[in-house]
């Protein structure tokens, strides 16, 4: 992993320069502004810090800890046969141990040994100082795998990232470095946020789609009232949800509230006409019937409404699969699943103040590859929606307060 450090006048200055130096698949960790004091103001200008990392590409390793499983194999299979023998009138209700957290016991138990072995043979004080430290470290390590799998991080995603931060360790890594390695690891695989963007000269037109009842209208009123009322730019809505005659009269009074034009269509030859009357608008945002992803034929309408539609040069199509991120894990595979015929697709995740645990949101990231632009935790229009902020995420998934 590469850090770097980029320092200009404006965020988006020193942003700037670490994509033009890291390219764009850097990610930024941190930004930080300082202001000058005292006389200081008279001599420097307050500046902007921007801290952004890069991942480089992993090569094939051969871990110390595979090597050590080897080579105790046979002490580890003694020994759960002993415990095991000991609580066989005990009932089990423990879930059955990864196998990231059997390579983790395996190697604290060879410590424990190696230990005991250095003790007889006098080893130095130095030396048996270092062993102990390499021990917590490893305690450490386990106690962040448990947080990840508690916040419901799949134990695939939670093995990889463990792995990774694993082979990169040094002997003189501490707790501090170890935390600081994961919490890095977890930004970069969350990725940059892509929230929406207009370009100069084109019309963005804007499809949400995804299950019934994740909140997709809702979603659609508070980002037209950002785009509407804070960003001053032209706003064109449309609807395609006539299956519910709620979820129409619920986006019309919010484009009557927001003073932006609403169009109501049934066929893809309707769909066609209204983007035409939205041409010349900044943003068209199209809202979509909810579909079970269990429904072949409705998804597959949706698929031809969305796909074959005829855009000219001036408009850019996005399409945002909207999730709830309290739905179980295994739901969300199957709709993800369905919805990959939408190609370049982006994410955003609601109801998150529904859900005690947020793991889902690093695993549809890592299953499916999409940016995550968006994060929704209430009601309130346009107020509870915020473009993805990666670190908050991290430090919530490694137990942290918001």
């Amino acid at each position: 992993m590469i850090i770097k450090k980029f320092q200009a006048e404006t965020e988006k200055e020193a942003i700037m320069m670490a994509k033009e130096e890291m390219g764009n698949d850097a990610v930024v960790l941190n930004i930080k502004t300082t202001k000058q004091k005292g006389l200081k103001k008279l001599f420097r200008k307050d500046f902007v810090e921007v801290t952004a990392a890069l991942e480089e590409k992993r090569t094939t390793v051969n871990l110390p800890v595979s090597k050590v499983k080897e080579a105790t194999e046979q002490d580890t299979k003694e020994k759960q046969k002993e415990e095991s023998e000991n609580t066989n009138e005990k009932k089990n209700t423990e879930r059955k141990p990864s196998a990231i957290e059997e390579k983790l016991n395996n190697l604290q138990s060879m410590i424990e040994k190696q230990l005991i072995t250095s003790d007889n043979s006098k080893e130095s004080s130095e030396s048996k100082e270092e062993e102990k430290e390499n021990n917590i470290n490893l305690a450490f390590i386990k106690l962040v795998y448990s947080q990840l799998v508690d916040n419901e991080v799949d134990e695939k995603y939670a093995n990889l990232i463990i792995n990774e931060i694993e082979s990169a360790l040094k002997k003189e890594s501490n707790i501090d470095s170890i935390l600081s390695g994961i919490y890095q690891k977890i930004i970069l695989k969350l990725g940059q946020p892509k929230p929406i963007e207009i370009e100069n000269g084109k019309t963005k037109l804007v499809f949400f789609v995804g299950p019934t009842g994740v909140g997709k209208t809702t979603t659609i009123a508070k980002l037209a009232s950002d785009f509407k009322i804070n960003k001053n730019m032209k706003v064109g809505m449309i609807t395609s949800d006539t299956y519910r005659i709620a979820a129409v009269d619920q986006l019309r009074t919010y484009a009557n509230i927001m003073d932006i034009p609403l169009q109501v269509v049934l066929t893809i030859d309707e769909l066609n006409e209204a983007i035409n009357e939205f041409k010349g608008y900044d943003i068209i945002f199209v809202d979509t019937a909810g579909r079970s992803h269990k429904n072949n034929e409705q998804c597959d309408e949706l698929f031809h409404l969305i796909n074959d539609i005829k855009v000219d040069e001036q408009i850019s199509k996005e399409v945002y699969l909207v999730l709830s991120a309290a739905t179980k894990y295994k739901d969300l595979k199957n709709i993800t699943d369905k919805y990959s015929t939408l190609e370049g697709y982006r994410l955003i995740f609601t109801k998150t103040d529904e859900t005690s645990a947020i793991g889902n949101i690093l695993n549809i990231k890592l299953k499916t590859g999409a940016s995550i632009s968006y994060i929704s935790n209430g009601q309130a229009v346009p107020e509870d929606i915020y473009v993805v902020d990666m670190q908050k995420i991290a430090k919530l998934l490694l137990g942290g307060n918001e």
